[in-house]
């Protein structure tokens, strides 16, 4: 690169000017006005140096325009979009202007690139678009606009391009920055939005910009919606755009964590067939997400094609595999996986040994994951806080929520210290068994040792005191995680909305889901399964169904969940015929009925006295080969006793039906003995001789 030695001239400039000359290194005359010539800058744009030279041979000095965009008083990250222009120019701007209208557009671009590589000249960057237009210097507006949309966005300045971006129209040079600037800042809701604006205006988006959105919903601490990538995915094909690996593989593992193995199988089938091959981290994301569906079969099958790809499998691909053996308990293949990695001389982690300590645990095999911990230590593999947690988990899942006090002993005793995923393990076990005097001793500890809670902590402090109805309590909690300065995630204001919605305080509401969408956080499936069930349960059906036609509008798919809690409000009204209109809408959303929605179904029509249809989803789950469970019969017995058929009740219903009512009521008496040693009241008798008396009167 060309650099000539600066002017010794004796006037100082501003930290921008500076830039521009470090950059371009302008020999400065000695006259007041800069000369009218141009300068190459091969170290910014990417044109060699013989196409400058055949341009003009002179070169510009910047630096006077340079401070004059700094001292300025205008400052246009200040203004707004209905700003008028100045009405008269002072004669230095009209000079100025004057003697760099003969600079070409390609300058005028290398310069402003120069002045948005650093923050502080970013101002000066802001200034000088606007002055170039106003001054008719560059007619390209689009791509000065794109240029310093973009390098906002690297700079973590999305409001400010956002500003910027009224100035200039919506052209896909625009758009294409705004998404990138959006994705970039983690706003990959707003993203989204812009992609779908391009996609209706038939324009083209760039392709990077879709491995940006991925990244972005990959970053998020929430899990991808399955909906929105396969939104992403389809919008992808549409515009017959052909990925790359990197794209390709990106969708394999936004698909593999957002739990959803099929999307991320069509993907890896769509890889191969252009002849790609996926890099290791989407194919081990893919076992992953295949292990823990279940599906060991297709996770070995993966697994197996890494060699024909020519990847060797290394401890992460092993692990993967496990974890899917671990998930079914399949404790035999779990250990060869183990041995295959010592033949193949692949060295094993805590990671491994933790799974196969989960698997021992999850056994009832406690002494064997004492044996394996101290095979780790012979193995040069210190057992960490991690390998611990698992078998807290496995305690955990099991109801032996006790044995929590001995892991952690036992932890100490091998000279371990809890880290922050054992204290969450910790407090979700107390949490779930309502033990939350526990829970928070437990959260206590863990500040008082000078571990930081993050917002999984939270979340399930949150979570377990909303559930055991300690409401106020609850948004104490997370007010607190706010003050520590901890943000919520998308999970957090899940939990916050089904209290509030309980509770029916739906202003507040409103305002959490307005900070919700202020933080970038996209409302999930779940976030909207909630609204649904809150709104109905109060009776606000207008609400739920917004929100149902909301979801669909931003391209995520209804759950059988968000459905089922729809028809359950319904039927809890008695209002029969609605629950059967979103049945319908149900199905026509092609989604398959559940065992779960149908009994809502018959519930509504129990409610509203109409046995006939109620008996008639009955048939329908026959011929639909659903198999009716306890709930079934029971809401049916529930619908002929309200309309007083009691010689009815017993006919066609099968008999363990009511010795299962029996062994469901024998375990309520004996947790009701548990929890209230002195009370002898026998629960199950008392309900029974209820049940069987409405039967028989």
């Amino acid at each position: 690169m060309l650099l000539l030695l600066p002017s010794t001239s004796p006037a100082t400039f501003s930290a921008a000017a500076l830039a521009v000359r470090n950059a371009y290194a302008f020999p400065h005359r000695h006259s007041s006005i800069p000369p009218v010539s141009i300068v190459a800058v091969p170290g910014v744009f990417s044109a060699s140096e013989d196409y400058f030279c055949s341009v003009d041979n002179r070169r510009f000095d910047f630096s006077p325009l340079i401070d004059f965009l700094s001292s300025s008083v205008f400052i246009p990250s200040q203004a707004d979009s209905d700003a008028s222009p100045p009405t008269e120019l002072s004669p230095e701007e009209v000079e100025l202007a004057e003697y760099y209208r003969s600079v070409p557009a390609v300058l005028w671009h290398s310069v402003l690139k120069t002045l948005t590589s650093e923050p502080s000249t970013l101002p000066t960057a802001v200034a000088l678009v606007p002055w170039l237009l106003r001054h008719r210097l560059c007619y390209s507006s689009d791509l000065l606009y794109s240029i310093l949309i973009h390098s906002l966005g690297l700079h973590r300045r999305l409001e400010l391009a956002l500003s910027l971006s009224s100035f200039s129209s919506l052209s896909p040079l625009t758009l294409n920055a705004l998404i990138s600037a959006s994705a970039i800042n983690s706003r990959p809701d707003l993203a989204l939005r812009l992609l779908a604006h391009m996609h209706r205006r038939g324009l083209l988006s760039d392709q990077q910009n879709y491995t940006l959105i991925l990244q972005s919903l990959l970053h998020s601490p929430d899990s991808p919606d399955p909906s929105l990538l396969f939104l992403l995915s389809s919008n992808l094909g549409s515009v017959r755009l052909e990925p790359d690996a990197r794209l390709l593989s990106d969708f394999i593992v936004a698909f593999s964590r957002a739990a959803d193995p099929n999307g991320a199988l069509s993907i890896l089938a769509q890889t191969q067939a252009q002849g790609i091959t996926p890099k290791s981290s989407a194919a081990i994301e893919l076992i992953s997400s295949l292990g823990n569906a279940g599906r060991v079969e297709e996770a070995e099958a993966i697994f197996a094609e890494l060699h024909y790809w020519g990847l060797q499998p290394r401890t992460n691909a092993y692990n993967a595999l496990l974890k899917g053996y671990v998930r079914i308990g399949a404790l035999k293949d779990a250990e060869l996986v183990l041995d295959e990695m010592e033949q193949c001389g692949v060295a094993p982690d805590e990671h491994t040994y933790s799974l196969l300590i989960d698997a021992y645990t999850n056994a009832g095999r406690w002494e064997s994951a004492r044996i394996l911990i101290k095979e780790m230590e012979a193995n040069d593999v210190r057992p960490n806080s991690y390998v611990f947690s698992r078998i807290l988990v496995g305690f955990r899942d099991k109801g032996e929520w006790q044995r929590s006090f001995a892991v952690l002993r036992e932890m100490r005793s091998n000279g371990i210290q809890p880290d922050c995923h054992f204290y969450n393990v910790m407090i979700d076990a107390f949490g779930k068994y309502n033990r939350l005097h526990h829970a928070m001793d437990v959260f206590n500890q863990m500040r008082f040792d000078g571990v930081a809670p993050d917002v999984v902590t939270w979340n399930t402090l949150i979570d377990a005191h909303f559930k055991a109805g300690r409401h106020e309590q609850a948004m104490k909690l997370f007010e607190e995680m706010q003050l520590t300065g901890c943000m919520p995630c998308t999970a957090t204001y899940n939990i916050m909305i089904n209290l509030l919605g309980e509770q029916q305080r739906w202003e507040e509401m409103n305002v959490l889901l307005g900070k919700m969408r202020e933080q970038g956080l996209l409302p999930n499936v779940v976030t909207y399964t909630t609204l649904v069930d809150v709104y109905g349960k109060s009776g606000r059906f207008k609400n739920a169904i917004e929100c149902l036609e909301m979801m669909k509008s931003a391209g995520i798919k209804p759950s059988p969940t968000m459905y089922h809690a729809l028809v359950n409000a319904y039927a809890q009204k008695g209002l029969a015929d609605e629950a059967i209109h979103t049945f319908r809408v149900m199905r026509a959303d092609g989604i398959k009925p559940s065992v779960s929605v149908l009994n809502s179904l018959i519930n509504a029509y129990g409610e509203d006295r109409r046995d006939a249809e109620a008996f008639s989803v009955l048939q329908f789950m026959k011929q639909h080969d659903i198999q009716p469970d306890v709930v079934t019969y029971t809401t049916l017995m529930k619908s002929l006793i309200r309309v007083e058929k009691f010689d009815k009740v017993f006919c066609g219903t099968p008999w363990h039906v009511f010795c299962t009512l029996d062994s469901i009521l024998e375990g309520i008496s004996c947790s009701s003995k548990l929890d209230n040693a002195d009370s002898m009241v026998d629960v199950p008798s008392i309900i029974l001789n209820q049940f069987y008396g409405s039967i028989c009167l």
